[in-house]
């Protein structure tokens, strides 16, 4: 026994040996840029964990926002593991250097292979890189048609409509236990009658169509509700509870009607001339078009694409509108600048049209930020972007060094350098970091949609990803967000639900609670109760 512990102790200290003459070289190359060293890094095993000093990071890491650069006082630091081998993941939060980063594809890379558990159905544009991703882009993109953006404007109105009509009804007051509850429903809809070119009510499909198990509401809703299931899990395990075969019939179901719904295009009579302007029929016309026969998407690349297309535009979507409901209804003052500047584009209180658009683009636009600024007519367009800003949907996006390379840093005290970054690094642009960085967004944890007047830190906003690899999809996003803001807010005032077991708690309390999030694909609010009071 004697002899085998010794033999552990020895094995234990060349090892320990080992790692650190190969940290040593490590600190070397990078030229000792601040690190913050944990056992485990960011490896599987470590996102595990919660925050444990010098184990672990934790699992929600990057919603600590700026504190670990302020502390390491530099916008790059180092997140290193030591065990299962040592690794470098640079944490990016200087927008010159996200700015070299987004610009030079070449040198860093997207890591696809973190992306294929979203291939589902198919190849797609997200999980894709260089010539596969260029072919991808050229076939999808001319999908985002103009008649496609009047699409998601109309749906949009009809959805909200619906629910105001015949959910909520005549009520002068609707409590809503989580906001999420609404939103997510309602984004699924829009998104089914803009991309699959099915509509769908908050009241229909009670029994699924011959041949299939499930509607198509309901395989949709599960999908796009319970996919992190999918997409953490071996196959064999979704067999394992009745939610989990739910959750995998819900995919075949889906995959079922994609194939119907493409076979149905594909097909139709020559005679059927009333044109489509939903994103599947935009994809088919353009594999249609004049792509040579390599360019074109298979059936399975089709499905593929616009499952991450599903993916993309719903729970982002759902989410960013959440916590601009929350934030309104937390800054009443706020949300009164918004009614009233609602009510100069639409004073008849009549319902927004496609036409409109331009105006209230100028007026409600939380998502835009790069048109011309009429300080007059852009409350809504501040606020949401500070919401934006605070609440980013994807909080790191990764990236990889293709070769030894350096990226260009501002240090605090206003000195340019050069941080030397390996062939084969990790690389994470930091979202939170980046948007809550005081050199560029002075008082960060404010909600103060007034720091988005006149000059602003452009290159430290990044609610969209940048460069030619940005949304396809931000058109759409933007205008079925400004139409349910306006719809919403136009005819009802929305406060935070009080509730007696928080009685007597302050506003930064009530603050933190109601916008407290948990860690998902996306930033995920976790409780939002909200009451809406007619107009």
């Amino acid at each position: 026994m004697q002899t085998l512990l010794s033999l552990a102790a020895t094995v234990c200290c060349l090892f320990i040996v080992q790692r650190y003459f190969q940290i040593r070289r490590i600190l070397q190359t990078i030229h000792y840029q601040p690190c913050n060293w944990t056992l485990f890094g960011l490896s599987r095993l470590g996102s595990r964990f919660p925050r444990i000093t010098f184990i672990s990071p934790g699992r929600h890491y990057q919603w600590r926002k700026y504190q670990d650069f302020s502390a390491l006082g530099s916008n790059i630091f180092v997140m290193s593991a030591i065990v299962p081998t040592v690794s470098l993941n640079f944490q990016v939060a200087d927008p010159n250097a996200i700015k070299d980063v987004i610009g030079s594809r070449a040198r860093f890379p997207k890591p696809v292979e973190l992306y294929k558990p979203l291939l589902f159905f198919g190849d797609n544009i997200v999980a894709s890189e260089h010539d596969e991703w260029k072919r991808y882009r050229k076939i999808s993109a001319p999908a985002f048609t103009e008649p496609n953006n009047k699409l998601v404007w109309d749906e949009t109105i009809l959805v909200i409509n619906d629910l105001f009509e015949n959910v909520w009804g005549n009520q002068d007051e609707i409590v809503v236990d989580h906001i999420l509850e609404v939103l997510m429903p309602a984004t699924l809809f829009i998104i089914s009658a803009a991309e699959f070119g099915r509509r769908l009510s908050w009241n229909d499909e009670v029994l699924p169509p011959p041949g299939h198990q499930m509607t198509f509401k309901g395989a949709l809703y599960l999908v796009s509700h319970d996919y992190l299931f999918k997409l953490i899990l071996p196959n064999w395990a979704m067999g394992l509870t009745q939610r989990l075969r739910n959750v995998n019939l819900a995919f075949d179901e889906l995959e079922r009607y994609m194939v119907e719904m493409i076979h149905d295009r594909k097909n139709r009579s020559p005679d059927d001339v009333k044109p489509k302007y939903d994103l599947l029929n935009g994809l088919l016309d353009a594999c249609e078009g004049d792509l040579s026969g390599n360019s074109k998407l298979t059936e399975r690349e089709l499905m593929g694409n616009i499952f991450v297309f599903l993916l993309a535009g719903h729970e982002t979507t759902a989410h960013t509108l959440c916590f601009a409901f929350a934030l309104l209804a937390l800054y009443p003052k706020e949300q009164e600048k918004l009614y009233e500047e609602i009510k100069t584009v639409l004073p008849d209180g009549r319902l927004p049209t496609y036409e409109d658009a331009n105006s209230l683009i100028f007026t409600n636009a939380y998502f835009i930020q790069n048109l011309i600024e009429d300080t007059s007519l852009t409350h809504d367009y501040r606020t949401l972007n500070e919401t934006l800003r605070m609440f980013p949907s994807i909080t790191g996006i990764p990236k990889y060094s293709a070769e030894d390379t350096v990226l260009p840093m501002t240090t605090p005290s206003g000195e340019k350098v050069f941080v030397p970054v390996p062939k084969g690094s990790n690389i994470t642009l930091h979202t939170p970091g980046l948007h809550y960085n005081p050199k560029y967004w002075p008082d960060p944890h404010t909600f103060n949609p007034s720091r988005f007047l006149g000059d602003w830190p452009r290159d430290a906003f990044l609610p969209f990803s940048g460069g030619v690899r940005s949304c396809l999809g931000r058109r759409f996003a933007e205008l079925e967000s400004i139409v349910a803001l306006v719809m919403f807010f136009s005819k009802y005032n929305v406060e935070i639900k009080e509730e007696p077991q928080f009685a007597g708690e302050t506003f930064e309390e009530k603050k933190e609670r109601v916008l407290s999030t948990i860690p998902r694909l996306t930033l995920t609010p976790v409780r939002i109760p909200l009451v809406f009071k007619r107009r």
